[in-house]
């Protein structure tokens, strides 16, 4: 061989080297790349895998301490729950309690008001009753003999008398008393007068109302021109004179025959007549 085939052979060998030792150069440096590539991927996985374990742990914190505080909060919802149900309960009778107090309070009250009342008008009824009592004691008039004759025929009712003017025995409702033609007749009682009439029985006969319902009848008169109808009169005030006027009785002696009612009804003169 000679010398330029050396050379370039030579030449040849050390451009193999070169290229050689560049792809070595190379694979180093791509491996070292790839090292550090996959090293760093690596790093970041191991920090995702540390930052997720890491948000792991705190979520599962925070869930625990969720759970811990829907824990303590129910706890105390249901203590506040119970505490207020308590407290309602507790009002509720309190109110109850202070609503049946008032109403049997007010029971009592309206009670002792009934009682009270009833009192009052059992009181005031008996109040009434005396006064009314009292009052028609008060009211019954007491009478005097209209004339100062005697009697000559009594009152008689239930017993029959001798008319000799109807020459028949009848019943006789007033009392005659005995008096001289013209003699002075008086009011029996204070009162008004209440009719001046010729009765066809028993002659010019005037009628005085009284109180209680009572009434005097004054009959057999001669005059009555003394009074007038409606008028108030006194007792023993002059009203009439005596007469002869009774067709029923014109056969016996002068005299006044002389009757008292009782709300329309006749009743006994001598019971009332004070002497």
């Amino acid at each position: 061989m000679n010398r330029r085939g050396r050379r370039d052979t030579d030449s040849n060998t050390n451009i193999s080297m070169i290229v050689f030792a560049t792809i070595i150069v190379i694979a180093i440096v791509a491996f070292i790349l790839s090292y550090m590539l996959y090293s760093r991927k690596l790093n970041t996985q191991a920090k995702t895998i540390n930052n997720t374990q890491k948000i792991s742990s705190v979520a599962e914190n925070n869930m625990m301490n969720i759970i811990e505080n829907t824990e303590v909060a129910s706890s105390s919802i249901g203590k506040s729950v119970n505490e207020m149900e308590n407290t309602v309960e507790n009002t509720l009778s309190t109110n109850k309690t202070e609503k049946m107090a008032i109403n049997t309070s007010n029971i009592e009250k309206k009670q002792t008001e009934s009682k009270q009342t009833e009192t009052k008008q059992t009181n005031n009824k008996d109040i009434s009753i005396n006064e009314e009592q009292i009052e028609e004691t008060a009211k019954d008039p007491s009478f005097i003999k209209p004339v100062e004759g005697e009697k000559i025929k009594d009152y008689s009712k239930d017993n029959l008398v001798y008319s000799s003017t109807l020459d028949e025995w009848t019943t006789h409702l007033g009392i005659d008393f005995t008096a001289e033609k013209t003699d002075i007749v008086k009011a029996a009682a204070d009162g008004k007068v209440k009719s001046i009439k010729n009765d066809p029985r028993y002659g010019l006969t005037v009628v005085i109302e009284h109180e209680n319902g009572f009434e005097s009848i004054y009959s057999s008169l001669l005059t009555a021109e003394f009074i007038n109808v409606g008028e108030e009169v006194k007792q023993g005030q002059t009203i009439a004179t005596v007469g002869n006027t009774a067709r029923f009785e014109i056969s016996d002696e002068t005299h006044i025959h002389f009757e008292i009612k009782k709300d329309g009804i006749n009743v006994d003169p001598n019971i009332y007549i004070k002497e």
